[in-house]
């Protein structure tokens, strides 16, 4: 069934476009058996609740934790409390900390795999390297306590903080001798997140990179792997080529994930990717077809989500939390679009629109009419008549 409606375009023109199902698969089942596959998931909040959105949001925790189990239905491992849930933008330490602690608890009932986000972000401005060490150490406690793996997350605080190279060989090397087990990294390039700039001691990319790969491989092993969001496919090939032996490369490329994970004759990436919170059915249909060696399939279902992807990920990249967001309000799986801190105004209603066509063409709509009825509101607010 397709449906018809009407969307605005550039310089005030209108479009008719007409939106068409998603396919009929049924993408659920175990985990993936050729590639390990995270979605980083997004959290709803309430908005019927009595609360400020930029300074004090509510968390709608029966919506939140059934987006998980619906991933955990799909095969996806869950990357908790990570960029995606707006950490760092409105998701506080207090609320990560009762995430994970939630999340984890959902993941031993499902049988579901889950690495949480371990940060410093609980931090003042201004923090000195013994005060970054001491909130990793923090967060570390929680998660594992929780049951779940970590995943060190890149930190604004170490970033202002540190000096050089050293600096950041001091607190990852204390924090990999503390965990329990094997910990995934975390390289968030400044596209995401601009005050991570120079991470790992240098803004030479080269420089930064061989830093990370001599901190990896002096703790090989307590690191599953490390996931890079640069947005340079090239970048993320060769660090993976370099990584010790048992190493994983996970990727963060929101942009060539596709080919990433498919890899090449010298090796290949796993995933740990926000777009899979927003295309997660046709992924898993794909990476279905991958397990069983279909790797035309798995191209020909991924190849429509990349252009939706590289638009929901579009500069700023750190708003592309409101078009996951803004997809899964479409698709029912949230009965309203307001996030944290008010970032569902974080996009024009014309990337919204444009999103909503790229959606329909990768076969992400579960009920096109009512993706059109959701959308309605949107464009009378917006003022289109």
């Amino acid at each position: 069934m397709s449906v018809t409606i009407d969307l605005p375009a550039i310089n005030g023109a209108r479009r008719r476009i007409e939106l068409r199902a998603a396919s009929s698969f049924d993408p659920r089942g175990a985990p993936f058996e050729k590639r390990i596959a995270f979605a980083a998931a997004h959290v709803t909040v309430d908005a019927l609740a009595e609360y400020e959105p930029a300074l004090a949001p509510v968390i709608d925790w029966d919506t939140t934790l059934a987006y998980r189990r619906y991933l955990w239905s799909l095969g996806f491992a869950v990357a908790e409390a990570m960029d995606t849930a707006q950490r760092g933008g409105g998701l506080s330490w207090d609320n990560a900390r009762e995430l994970i602690v939630r999340a984890s608890a959902e993941a031993k009932s499902c049988n579901g795999r889950i690495a949480c986000g371990v940060g410093t972000d609980q931090l003042s401005p201004g923090a000195a390297i013994d005060s970054v060490i001491a909130a990793y150490e923090e967060q570390l406690a929680v998660t594992e306590t929780a049951g779940s793996q970590a995943i060190v997350m890149a930190s604004r605080a170490l970033a202002a903080c540190a000096r050089g190279p050293e600096d950041y060989a001091r607190v990852y090397s204390r924090i990999l001798g503390q965990s329990s087990r094997p910990v995934i990294l975390h390289w968030l390039g400044e596209r995401f997140d601009p005050q991570l700039a120079g991470y790992w001691g240098s803004s030479n990319i080269d420089q930064a990179m061989s830093t990370c790969l001599a901190i990896i491989a002096e703790h090989a092993n307590k690191v599953d792997g490390i996931k890079i969001s640069l947005l340079d496919k090239n970048r993320e090939i060769e660090m993976r080529r370099r990584l010790p032996a048992g190493v994983r490369m996970y990727t963060g490329d929101d942009f060539h994930y596709d080919e990433l994970i498919a890899g090449d004759d010298q090796g290949y990436s796993h995933a740990l990717l926000g777009i899979f919170d927003a295309i997660a059915p046709v992924a898993a249909a794909a990476l279905r077809a991958f397990d069983a060696g279909n790797v035309t399939k798995y191209h020909e279902l991924l190849a429509p989500t990349v252009p939706l992807s590289r638009h929901i990920f579009r500069a700023p990249t750190y708003a592309y939390k409101t078009g996951v967001v803004f997809l899964a309000y479409l698709n029912g799986h949230q009965n309203h679009f307001r996030m944290l801190g008010g970032q569902e105004g974080a996009r024009s209603l014309l990337h919204l629109s444009d999103l909503l066509i790229l959606a329909s063409n990768a076969g992400l709509l579960r009920d096109p009419s009512l993706a059109a009825r959701r959308m309605k509101p949107l464009l009378d607010l917006g003022g289109f008549a």
